[in-house]
């Protein structure tokens, strides 16, 4: 049975709008891409036309696998969220043993589709997040890194995520 996916509001808008944009906006642009590289003669030597066939194909990979992903997409409800305990939704300030306090990292943490490293938002599903979620202020938490090295954190703050 499929894994539910656990998004916040804010990335349930995100993922219907990415997914309205490919179906008026991507195709219709893809579709003319093929329609002129019709134009160029002979499709057997048409490298613009193998190029616009290969993007509608990564479109409707993408407009499948955004349409799966909204099937199976729970929301997460602020009821749900305790206010102490790091969860998805919750907002978590870490310090590393033996770091200066000034050295804390910020995370939001988020469901898999909603990460983004470089915004610090990190999946449930990441070793640190993992990790993180089900902890409260002053927990120790160890973290078991894909190298197999292991971290060491303590859970300085757990808020909503801001």
């Amino acid at each position: 049975m499929p894994k539910e996916v656990i998004v916040t509001h804010e990335g349930l808008k995100k993922l219907e709008v990415d997914l309205d944009n490919l179906r008026t906006i991507k195709r219709k642009e893809v579709a003319d891409k093929i329609k002129v590289a019709r134009g160029y003669g002979d499709l057997s030597e048409n490298a613009e036309y193998d190029a616009a066939k290969e993007e509608q194909a990564i479109v409707e990979a993408r407009i499948a696998d955004l349409e799966a992903t909204l099937k199976l997409a729970r929301v997460i409800d602020d009821s749900e969220l305790s206010s102490d305990t790091a969860s998805i939704g919750m907002h978590v300030k870490i310090l590393a043993e033996g770091d200066d306090p000034e050295d804390a990292e910020e995370y939001d943490i988020t469901g898999s589709t909603e990460a983004d490293v470089d915004n610090n938002r990190i999946s449930d599903e990441s070793p640190v997040g993992a990790a993180l979620v089900g902890h409260k202020v002053g927990d120790k938490v160890e973290i078991t890194l894909p190298n197999g090295s292991m971290l060491t954190y303590q859970v300085l703050e757990v808020c909503r995520t801001r």
